[in-house]
């Protein structure tokens, strides 16, 4: 999480995010913007959410079937700008097209090397670490000004 990114530039709002990770979660969304904008399940053929070394949060990566998520909306400015700086540089923001048609931006990694062989698990997240994540995200908000 840090407080810019540089050289990255944003989508219009009200571009639709296509969260696949952390944002999934409520608990997150509501630490950093204060809300829980409207969500609605996706789903994106051709990638794969996959675990990091270390890192209890994801990355998607090109890969069979199809990867699970929400597509956020409703954002505005301001929550893509706090969502860009809590994403940090080890992302890069691409729009895709989900199964149904829909388009959402995502933050896909820029080095799928680091992308583990193992799927990440939303729901071991939400069991081991989704509370002191959360806490964290609200700590890192407030002072992100």
């Amino acid at each position: 999480m840090s407080r810019t990114t540089p050289g990255r530039s944003l989508p219009p709002a009200p571009a639709a995010l296509f969260a696949y990770g952390t944002l999934r979660f409520p608990d997150v969304l509501r630490a950093l913007l204060g809300r829980v904008p409207d969500r609605t399940p996706a789903t994106v053929e051709g990638w794969r959410v996959a675990a990091l070394e270390g890192r209890i949060y994801p990355v998607l990566v090109p890969g069979p079937g199809a990867a699970g998520g929400v597509l956020i909306s409703g954002l505005t400015a301001a929550d893509w700008g706090i969502i860009d700086a809590y994403e940090d540089g080890f992302y890069a923001l691409e729009r895709l097209t989900l199964a149904d048609g829909r388009h959402g931006w995502a933050y896909l990694t820029r080095d799928a090397t680091a992308a583990l062989p193992a799927d990440w698990s939303p729901e071991d997240f939400g069991a081991r670490h989704l509370n002191a994540f959360a806490g964290a995200c609200l700590a890192w908000r407030r002072s992100y000004g």
